[in-house]
């Protein structure tokens, strides 16, 4: 068994669309696609709006001349953020590299070397196939002077999302790809690099073509890149002792999402989201348009949280930034405060082309505040709520949440009426159990935040809150998903399995088992990816381990091979490079098996995993400023900080255990005790 995070193949697969993605935080494309894309930048009007094709100067393939069946290999290495693609031939081999610079995210670039394997002196010529031409069905493009020997293109979007509004521009210089390439007689190796830099100022592009060449002249273009990919894959490493399948689609689920998250440093960009099926994605037609959902907020955030909450904030502040479009949202249905789009794009405001998502599917409006909620419980960062926009958002969903339930004077609750729940399979129904125990949480979270900032609190928030009805059925003792739900209906996703986790909705051991009972036989096998995991989850808070497992395998139907690229329905249908799903499995993984949930007064731990997995290794989990590692196995869980920050300054840390121990968590030691539930806090002290 050869390295888990290397995936190789000796052949691409049939199916374009597997093929493995290069992305940053800012330029994202699907390897050997005619087409890149811009983050938020985006063509088409409403319900049309949709990435806009860029066309991409790095859609180069190697081809050897008169050669049958050259023995090829095709790889994708997650250690070093790099997809290569290897000719031998007699005497000598090719090798391509291609890779979205991790720390300077306005370049891409690949590179070609030749090798003689002999002591032949004949010249070895590689022909470069390439399709690309310099247009594009989204922008109005125009050719401008050469700049340092690359070519330079120029334009601006065709239609803006609303009327009147900003149509982006983009600027591309690349250094021009010639037909073919040769190895002189006289040469033992040469190496050829190809870099395209995209800006929205010519300026910019300049200056980032510029760095690229002069890391280039100094030869350590590619080696900067993947040392900036290693420092993050270094920051955030899960690695379980367990069967090669899980570990492999561990490391791609690692690579696809690192790859689409803001760098740590200050990008001197703005941060547009991440669409389901990331950057490479999108085009119309595709990916859902590459438009953002709450397969962000609630499916990817938790674990980019975890370990980059910088990041994390980035994801945040795109929601803020499209806080006046979710006002308008609410506005035109007639309701106070701000509902986000169940499609977003650049402005907030609805982007769904069917109307019916957008008008009912409310719930996400509730997500994005979970999102909210978690990273402050993670960080206390009270600055994002004070002077960065967030305590209006916070603010504007409360009064969303109130102006849109209505009083049921037959049970003395309130009522949220004709919504779509998470489950799509159903329509205009009343009291959806997720929805209304969503925007529960929003208007409790709203209410705490407000006192913690000492502003004053709406009487009618905790009133509300305290008076919305969740459907519960005493009788049978579980959640029925809406008022009217009969058992054994089908249902189309997770959804009142979420009510467990991650809403952490209070209920005893007995009704969580009961909705997990009641809705895994009637829930749509072929659904989405994300669906399983939480059932995974469920069964883990349990103890019931392989019960989890075997839902957790039902994901690996999503996984494609060779490059591990997920799909969004087993059946190969929906988006593809689903990291929907993907952030699904990695939080059954990191919250699942460790039992991490993140509370108002502590992280809780509570690790449960099945018998094929020995060991559990979490490194680089982000806490009130700390840096920790966990070491857990089923007899023994070890942890440590290992770093802190210092501005502003990191809280000390304790672990209390359920039995009453306390261990305080000093910077550079570990403490160890045998494995049982408990907690890490701020120490009194």
């Amino acid at each position: 068994q050869g390295d888990p995070a290397v995936f190789t193949a000796t052949a691409l697969p049939a199916d374009p669309r597997l093929l493995p993605t290069v992305t940053n935080a800012y330029l994202g494309t699907r390897v050997f696609r005619a087409i890149l894309h811009v983050s938020g930048v985006y063509s088409g009007a409403a319900g049309d709006t949709h990435r806009a094709d860029v066309p991409s100067p790095l859609a180069v393939r190697m081809a050897v001349p008169g050669v049958d069946n050259p023995a090829e290999t095709f790889t994708l290495n997650t250690r070093t953020g790099t997809f290569s693609h290897t000719i031998q031939s007699t005497g000598y081999v090719a090798t391509q590299q291609i890779y979205a610079h991790h720390s300077l995210v306005h370049l891409m670039a690949f590179s070609i070397t030749v090798r003689r394997l002999d002591r032949s002196t004949q010249p070895v010529t590689i022909q470069l196939q390439s399709p690309f031409v310099p247009q594009s069905q989204d922008l109005d493009l125009t050719l401008g002077p050469d700049f340092q020997g690359a070519h330079y293109i120029y334009g601006q979007t065709l239609v803006p999302e609303v009327e009147g509004g900003p149509r982006p521009t983009v600027h591309m210089l690349w250094t021009p790809v010639p037909p073919s390439l040769t190895l002189g007689g006289e040469e033992q190796e040469r190496s050829w690099e190809f870099l395209t830099a995209v800006a929205e100022s010519e300026e910019e592009a300049q200056r980032n073509y510029s760095e690229g060449l002069s890391l280039m002249a100094a030869g350590s273009l590619h080696r900067s890149h993947a040392r900036a990919w290693a420092t993050l894959r270094r920051g955030c490493s899960v690695e379980l002792d367990g069967p090669p399948a899980l570990q492999q689609a561990l490391h791609g689920c690692l690579y696809y999402l690192l790859s689409a998250i803001p760098p740590q440093e200050s990008p001197g960009f703005l941060f547009h989201g991440i669409s389901p099926g990331g950057l490479s994605n999108g085009t119309r037609g595709e990916d859902y348009w590459g438009h953002i959902f709450w397969d962000q907020d609630t499916w990817m955030f938790p674990n980019i949280l975890v370990f980059y909450p910088k990041a994390a904030r980035a994801i945040l502040e795109y929601r803020i930034r499209t806080l006046e479009g979710a006002k308008c949202n609410a506005q035109e249905q007639g309701y106070k405060g701000a509902k986000f789009p169940w499609e977003s794009a650049a402005t907030g405001r609805e982007v769904c082309p069917e109307e019916i998502y957008g008008a009912q599917e409310i719930h996400i409006t509730g997500d994005v505040l979970m999102a909210f909620e978690q990273y402050y419980c993670t960080t206390q960062d009270q600055k994002l709520f004070q002077e960065d926009g967030g305590w209006e958002l916070v603010e504007a969903v409360a009064q969303y949440w109130c102006s849109r339930m209505v009083w049921s004077e037959d049970e003395q609750l309130y009522h949220i009426r004709g919504v779509m729940p998470p489950d799509e399979h159903h329509c205009q129904v009343d009291n959806s159990a997720y929805t209304n125990a969503v925007a529960r949480r929003s208007l409790n979270f709203a209410a705490e935040l407000a006192r913690d900032l000492l502003l004053p609190v709406p009487e009618e928030w905790e009133g509300c809150a305290s008076k919305l009805k969740v459907p519960f059925d005493a009788e049978r003792k579980y959640h029925p998903e809406y008022d009217g739900y009969s058992p054994g209906e089908p249902v189309k996703q997770a959804d009142v399995v979420l009510l467990g986790f991650p809403l952490m909705h209070p209920m005893s051991a007995e009704v969580r088992r009961n909705d997990l009972e009641m809705y895994e036989p009637v829930t749509d096998l072929p659904g989405p990816a994300m669906t399983w995991s939480m059932f995974a989850v469920g069964w883990l808070e349990l103890k019931e381990v392989q019960r989890a497992q075997s839902q957790l395998h039902k994901c690996f139907s999503n996984i494609t091979e060779p490059f591990k690229v997920w799909v969004e329905n087993s059946d190969g249908s929906g988006a593809v490079n689903f990291l929907t799903g993907m952030g699904g499995f990695l939080q059954a993984i990191l919250f699942g098996y460790t039992g991490f949930r993140i509370t108002r007064s502590g992280l809780r731990f509570n690790p449960a995993f099945p018998h094929d997995i020995a060991m559990l290794k979490v490194s680089g989990v982000s806490y009130l400023g700390n840096k920790l590692d966990f070491t857990i196995t089923m007899e023994e869980i070890r942890m440590g900080v290992t770093e802190t920050t210092r501005d502003p300054p990191a809280s000390p840390l304790e672990a209390v255990l359920e039995s009453g121990q306390c261990f305080p968590l000093r910077e550079g030691q570990s403490v160890s005790f045998p494995t049982e539930p408990g907690w890490i806090q701020r120490s009194p002290t």
